[in-house]
């Protein structure tokens, strides 16, 4: 009775004597195991940069006491913090011709920072998408990869009329390692999906109070030229208000 040579159970080693179709399968799972602690990293040092940003910008209009000035102190921030302010300066600029029109600014204003506000938000989910596809299909990946070595393996024991388990044995169980590979990708893709899901919540929820601060301003704003008129000190002239002294005799 000759002695089998003994066979190595390596995932290397089993990888390599895997056939074609299990062999492309795992290097697929591989490169999305790959790419899923890429979007981690990149995202998660995204987002915390711009947390930050949106920090420094939410105290800059914080402290701002007209939107012109928040528009100053938030100029050199390249958070959303300055678009949202220049769009309610430019429809106020566009409204001026728009007399006694506060709430309908106002109303016009709230409706381009929502979209502002909701096109930041798809721009922070931006690459998560990737990490919700690999984990739902890589169990699958790996499934039909083991599926399919299965039936390697049984044609195989069929063609050679051999039925030992130490025949049997190498292709299940390269067989199985695709499996192992797709619940190796499947799970970090999920678990990573949820977390930067609830740090992109975090920075769209910051983005909405940019959104409230903006708009106290212009309410601000609005409110300190209402007051102006009902004591005469603004009248109009064309498109434009403009400051005039209102002194008797002058």
């Amino acid at each position: 009775m000759t002695d089998l040579a003994p066979i190595s159970f390596s995932p290397w080693e089993m990888f390599l004597n895997a056939g074609p179709v299990v062999r492309c399968v795992m290097i697929l799972l591989a490169m999305a195991s790959l790419l899923t602690w890429t979007i981690f990293i990149a995202k998660s040092l995204e987002l915390l940069r711009v947390r930050l940003k949106l920090q420094k910008a939410e105290k800059a209009l914080e402290e701002a006491n007209t939107l012109d000035l928040g528009e100053e102190w938030t100029r050199g921030n390249s958070s959303i913090a300055h678009t949202l302010v220049m769009a309610a300066e430019t429809e106020r600029k566009r409204s001026a011709d728009i007399p006694d029109d506060s709430e309908g600014l106002k109303e016009r204003i709230v409706l381009h920072l929502e979209r502002l506000e909701a096109a930041e938000g798809r721009r922070l989910l931006r690459g998560t998408g990737v990490l919700a596809t690999i984990g739902a299909t890589s169990p699958f990946i790996g499934l039909f990869g083991t599926v399919w070595g299965i039936m390697t393996s049984f044609t195989g024991i069929a063609a050679s009329k051999a039925t030992s388990l130490a025949v049997v044995a190498p292709g299940i169980a390269e067989a199985l390692l695709a499996t192992a590979l797709g619940l190796v990708a499947a799970i970090p893709a999920v678990v990573i999906y949820n977390h930067l899901a609830r740090q992109t919540a975090s920075c769209r929820a910051q983005v909405a109070d940019l959104t409230a601060l903006v708009m106290r301003l212009v309410s601000r704003d609005l409110g300190r030229t209402q007051m102006l008129m009902a004591q005469g000190n603004i009248v109009r002239i064309g498109p434009q208000a403009q400051d005039v002294r209102t002194a008797a005799g002058e």
